[in-house]
């Protein structure tokens, strides 16, 4: 909801403010402004379900690459910042010695958001299997990983 509301605040703030000084009716610049932030959310979706079935393409490939590139991307950032938080710095103290590996922030950024996509998708993945599992007024047993 944040990235909505930020892209809004960037892109539509600007044009809010030309919709207030170029319309008198405050009726009309008020279903302007809605139009366009609909628009702005449509869009947005769209751009989101797109991204989500190339993940979804790519976790159902045929080949054992395709389906693991990201997890194998992810495992190597994470033992960059492990090396340079954990390992290095007890090397340093203990031996004197320890490489501190560079991690350049878009890498950083993409660790930040491959883990959050994780943890929202573990998430989708039980919500959607407790609203299967509803029958009857009960609530069935579900996958508890």
């Amino acid at each position: 909801m944040n990235m909505i509301k930020n892209i809004l605040g960037t892109v539509a703030g600007p044009v809010f403010e030309v919709i207030d000084k170029a319309v008198t009716d405050k009726d009309q610049a008020a279903r302007l402004k809605a139009e366009l932030q609909r628009r702005l959310i449509d869009q947005q979706d769209a751009g989101l379900k797109a991204r989500m079935q190339v993940v979804l393409a790519e976790a159902t490939g045929e080949s054992w690459l395709q389906r693991n590139w990201r997890p194998i991307l992810m495992l190597v950032i994470v033992a960059i910042v492990a090396n340079n938080y954990l390992l290095a710095p007890y090397l340093g103290a203990m031996f004197g010695v320890g490489l501190h590996l560079e991690l350049p922030e878009p890498l950083w950024n993409l660790m930040t958001l491959g883990v959050g996509g994780y943890i929202a998708g573990r998430s989708g993945e039980k919500i959607a299997g407790t609203l299967k599992g509803k029958r009857g007024g009960f609530l069935e047993e579900t996958d508890t990983r």
